[in-house]
Formats: C-alpha cells, sequence, structure tokens
C-alpha cells in the first residue's frame, strides 16, 4: 500500500469485474486519499462510486500513457495545512464558588475580548508542553503542580478567523489558587466565576471558547460523579461540610448534608480521618479528613441525587 499512496494512479486487473473484499477495502482506502482508480473491466459488488470513463483496457491504458491523452490523469486530494494550538480550562473554588481562569486578550484578533490561556506549539514542544508553557507566560502560575488532562479537540475550519488552527483543550483542577497576572499576548487575567452567560452570549468568549467551557465543566461534573477528584479542589486537610460545597460549586446544586456525609464515609478510601478536629469556628469542632488512595468512587455519587 505504502508503494500504491506513492503512485500517479492506480489500474484494477479485474477480470469478469470480480473485486475481493481485501482488494475492496484496500480501494477504500486509495479513494479516500483522492487518487484517480482505473478499472479493466466494469467492477461487480463494488461499494465504491466508479466514475463514467474509468473503465479502461490495457491498450487504452497504455495509449493513454505514451500518448498523454487528457483521459489518463493523475488525481491528488489537496492536503490541509493546519496550525495546532492548546487551551487550558483551569477550575478553582473561590468564596465556595467555581472559578474559572480566563485572559484578556492584548492583540488580534477579538482584542479585548476574554479568553481561555492558551497557544501556538512550537518546535519540539508536545501540546501537554504547550499547554503547561502558555499558563505559566499568560498566568504566572506554576504549570509544573498543576496537573492537566486532555478533553477535547477542536477542529472546525471556521472557529479562528487567523485561518485553520485546530485546538486541544486540556482541564485542571486546583485548589486555593492565588491572584494571576496577564503576560505575553494577554492584556491581564483574572478568575472569573463560572456562569451561564459565559456561553450563552457569544460575545463574552473569543472564538469558541464558549462551546469549550461548557464542554470543560460538563467533563468537571462527570469526574465528581465517579471520582474522588473533588478533593483536588480541597487543601491537605479538610472537613466533610468543605468537600460537599465543592460538589454544590461545580455542581451547581443544594446538596443534602447528611445524605452526603453518609455516601462519602461509606465510600472505601475516599477519606482518611486524621484524628484531628477544626477548631477556631464557633459550634461543635468539625473533623479533619484528607484524601484517601481511591481514585474511583463505586457506587457512583449521580448529580441528579
Amino acid at each position: 500500500m505504502e508503494k500504491i499512496f506513492s503512485s500517479d494512479f492506480v489500474y484494477v486487473v479485474n477480470p469478469g469485474g470480480y473485486i475481493g473484499r481485501t482488494t475492496a477495502y484496500e480501494l477504500g482506502r486509495v479513494h479516500e486519499r483522492g487518487m484517480a482508480v482505473y478499472y479493466a473491466e466494469p467492477p461487480k459488488d463494488i461499494p465504491i462510486e466508479v466514475p463514467a470513463g474509468t473503465v479502461l483496457t490495457a491498450r487504452e491504458l497504455a495509449d493513454g500513457i505514451v500518448c498523454g491523452t487528457s483521459r489518463i490523469k493523475a488525481i491528488r486530494r489537496p492536503r490541509v495545512a493546519a496550525l495546532p494550538t492548546a487551551d487550558i480550562v483551569i477550575f478553582t473554588i473561590r468564596d465556595w464558588r467555581l472559578h474559572v481562569l480566563l485572559i484578556k486578550r492584548g492583540t488580534e484578533p477579538y482584542r479585548g475580548k476574554l479568553a481561555l490561556p492558551g497557544g501556538f506549539i512550537r518546535p519540539g514542544e508536545s501540546l501537554e508542553d504547550t499547554a503547561k508553557r502558555e499558563l505559566a507566560e499568560e498566568t504566572g502560575l506554576d504549570s509544573s503542580s498543576i496537573p492537566l488532562q486532555q478533553i477535547h479537540t477542536y477542529s472546525h475550519p471556521e472557529r479562528d478567523p487567523r485561518g485553520r488552527i485546530i485546538t486541544t483543550a486540556f482541564l485542571a483542577i486546583a485548589p486555593n489558587l492565588p491572584e494571576v497576572m496577564g503576560a505575553t499576548d494577554a492584556h491581564r487575567a483574572d478568575w472569573v466565576e463560572v456562569e451561564d452567560s459565559l456561553w450563552l452570549n457569544n460575545d463574552r468568549l473569543a472564538f469558541d471558547h464558549g462551546e469549550i467551557l461548557q464542554q470543560a465543566l460538563g467533563r468537571a461534573r462527570r469526574l465528581l460523579e465517579h471520582t474522588t477528584i473533588a478533593a483536588d479542589f480541597c487543601g491537605k486537610v479538610f472537613t466533610i461540610a468543605e468537600l460537599r460545597k465543592v460538589y454544590e460549586a461545580v455542581w451547581g446544586i443544594p446538596i443534602n448534608p447528611p445524605n452526603f456525609q453518609r455516601k462519602v464515609r461509606g465510600t472505601k478510601g475516599f477519606l482518611i480521618d486524621t484524628g484531628k478536629k477544626k477548631t477556631g469556628q464557633p459550634g461543635r469542632p468539625a473533623e479533619l479528613f484528607r484524601r484517601g488512595p481511591a481514585r474511583i468512587l463505586y457506587p457512583p455519587m449521580m448529580r441528579s441525587e
């Protein structure tokens, strides 16, 4: 197939029109590349469109090659040149409300608009390297201490007015992140409370970042249902009430405290009791916990509940 793909066209010798199943699959790969395919006889029972004028005898093929007739043409599908970028959706809890890190763009396009931090990949970088570098450059945050996970790749041809640019979005979750500063092409960076208007109002975010943010929020909510990632929003030690507030902030709904406490205490490996209590607050001192070894919640804690 490597030799076939480097050819100008393909000529199929198919006595009686028969083409085997394996050959049909191979021809499908050839058609996907936009190459010209000619047949010695009209093909039978093949699920590929056979354009008129592509059935040639060996003599016609030879004459066409020698004489250079216009009937024999090399067809090549145009290659699409695209530039890869990485965008980062980083969530944190501030005042028990979910916030996302956004920058105000300092350059065109969308100068002055809010956007997710991100940028173009550089030679020798992986997409993960680009995401970490851009996070540090545009916000001043220490990207080495913030784990990233891929969300999705966005490739709509018109998503960026600068040309064909394909971006891969990364999700990061971290507790108590500090104030940030803008740098490079970011005029400034701020923590913005997550609300529906960020993606419902097309004028608030640049590019397709509203769609990316909405999908990242959906991913974060599902992760809270099936994993112990909610503890990533907390400090090294925390109370069950503080953990519940994380779920409420990310899910956007109130949760019944007794039911929640019974659930997390009953999930093996979710929490480890430190044997200490949080003091300095009115009322009964609350027990302090740290994250346990479990990474999967079983049974899951569904948002609908």
